[in-house]
């Protein structure tokens, strides 16, 4: 049986819970992610749907685009999930968000075409252009000269 892991907003309110390995864990670049969350980047774990739960309160949802659901706390306004109908059997939680964020490391950026000028992030994980396996693969590691 595998290990259940969990989540929370700022206030608590709304809580979340998933079985099972990742699918992935990948920091974002794009601009949609830095708008909800006002940051830079962000960093995202996928998990099956089928595994994760929201046990206590239900989020709020907000349509950020056609397909695409970003859930958040209502009361405090954390964000938690990122849901879209290009992944039906995933949705991707903020890891940043988990309980205990340091028993994930992302293994690639995606969206580095959208990275902000002046952000780094020093690792020799892949960037892609965009996402999915068909993504072109910008290079790995750092811009040169940043």
């Amino acid at each position: 049986m595998s290990k259940c892991r969990s989540g929370r907003c700022l206030c608590g309110d709304v809580t979340f819970e998933f079985e099972g390995e990742p699918n992935w864990v990948a920091h974002c670049h794009c601009e949609s992610c830095r708008r909800t969350c006002g940051a830079p980047v962000t960093t995202f774990i996928a998990v099956a749907r089928s595994g994760a739960r929201y046990p206590k309160a239900q989020p709020a949802v907000f349509g950020s685009s056609p397909g695409v659901r970003r859930h958040f706390c209502g009361k405090c306004g954390s964000p938690l999930a990122y849901d879209a109908d290009d992944y039906p059997h995933e949705i991707h939680f903020y890891v940043a968000a988990l309980d205990n964020p340091n028993d994930y490391e992302a293994t690639k950026h995606v969206f580095a075409r959208e990275q902000l000028d002046w952000f780094e992030v020093h690792d020799d994980l892949p960037r892609l252009a965009t996402e999915g396996p068909d993504s072109e693969i910008l290079r790995h590691g750092p811009r040169n000269g940043k």
